[in-house]
């Protein structure tokens, strides 16, 4: 079964390969296509923005498509950086420039009222228009020091008290079953499972 994955972000697309690799699931990225459009992602929701990019992707390429939005809500920031998560501090902005702003953010607010969650709606759009849509959120809490160099985005100051680490210092393995995107993948391996 070829899947198009709906993104070009390195470490998400080595994440959700990984996690889909006993499914027998081709997954391509974006990378193997070239004059890919451009999406705005201007939806009010992870859902819609996924939605659009996975009905862009799937007209383009002709192709069933995987696509996720995903981001971080912070509790006491009233969800910021939420949908706005990977262009947090400017439309180019780096994973280390999107965490600077958030730490400014945070600066005077103490550590129990740090709570965060990370967020994905993982949708799967058909070429013949219709979709289904997977869920998942991951608890947890927003700390100044960066730890960890696995991981990607805000993964380095999300702490799992739980675990007693980072996003960033967990192990692959664990990472992608406890993690917003591996509920989400995991929703979506039960579906591919009840309609064989």
């Amino acid at each position: 079964m070829k899947i198009v994955f709906a993104s070009g972000n390195g470490g998400k697309v080595k994440e959700v390969k990984s996690m889909l690799s006993e499914t027998g699931i081709d997954l391509f990225s974006l990378n193997a296509y070239s004059a890919v459009p451009e999406i705005i992602e201007d939806g009010q929701s992870f859902l819609e923005n996924a939605l659009k990019k996975a009905r862009i992707i799937s007209e383009f390429t002709g192709e069933t498509v995987l696509a996720d939005d995903s981001g971080l809500i912070v509790n006491i920031l009233n969800g910021e950086p939420g949908i706005y998560s990977a262009r947090y501090a400017g439309p180019a902005a780096t994973d280390e420039e999107n965490n600077a702003k958030l730490l400014t953010k945070l600066k005077n607010i103490p550590q129990d009222k740090r709570t965060a969650s990370f967020h994905c709606v993982l949708v799967l759009y058909r070429k013949d228009g219709t979709f289904d849509s997977f869920e998942g959120k991951w608890q947890g809490q927003i700390i100044d020091e960066k730890r960890g160099s696995n991981g990607f985005g805000y993964d380095p100051i999300f702490w799992i008290p739980e675990l007693e680490m980072t996003a960033a210092e967990l192990p692959a393995s664990i990472k992608n079953k406890v993690s917003h995107r591996g509920q989400a993948v995991a929703k979506f391996k039960s579906s591919l499972l009840l309609n064989r």
